[in-house]
């Protein structure tokens, strides 16, 4: 198994983290972004939209941070990090699509943009994740996790950008249901740091 990977992109880490977490290993492929290695004909041809993270397993590639969870979730992980049962794949899905969604264009956009340098507008970013910030919060009052009662891939697919949030600009101090939860998630076996 290979992970084409950009160590900044928290995308990427989230896929990273995931596979610390069900002690999975896979060789790590660093792409050189800020010069356009995503972009080299090579690349394009195992991902035509020319963005990291890429799996390739057994020879197949498989593009984008949420569909690579799933897939690691049901082909090599314990059924709680993506149950079988209907309500609970929906509910995890609500909260992939959040992270590809708001997650992307509120805080890690801000991130983006004062992190990287790249222009945003980043009022209406750091707007958004405020939003995202405080919906998050106030879903986990009164639980540990959010869905069920154990961890699952839409913890792994929330978690990372949301943790970084200060790095675009973004207080986490008002969200003290954030702290606890990212406090378990660091506590969890085969634990990555971010990046």
């Amino acid at each position: 198994m290979q992970l084409h990977d950009f160590y900044l992109s928290g995308n990427c880490y989230k896929v990273r983290l995931f596979l610390g977490l069900i002690g999975q290993h896979a060789e790590l492929l660093t792409l050189d972004l800020p010069n356009g290695a995503q972009k080299r004909p090579e690349f394009l041809a195992l991902n035509p939209l020319g963005q990291v993270p890429l799996l390739v397993d057994d020879g197949q590639p498989l593009a984008d941070s949420q569909a690579i969870l799933v897939y690691l979730a049901r082909r090599y992980a314990d059924e709680h990090w993506f149950p079988l049962d209907a309500l609970s794949q929906g509910q995890i899905a609500g909260w992939l699509s959040l992270a590809a969604n708001e997650i992307h264009n509120g805080v890690a956009k801000a991130r983006i943009g004062l992190k990287f340098g790249r222009p945003v507008d980043l009022e209406d970013a750091q707007a958004r994740g405020r939003q995202v910030l405080e919906l998050v919060n106030a879903h986990l009052a009164g639980r540990d996790w959010l869905v069920g009662e154990r961890p699952s891939i839409a913890d792994v697919a929330v978690y990372p950008y949301l943790a970084l949030a200060n790095e675009g600009g973004l207080d986490l101090a008002p969200y003290p249901e954030l702290h606890s939860w990212f406090a378990r998630i660091r506590a969890l076996p085969g634990y990555l740091d971010l990046p």
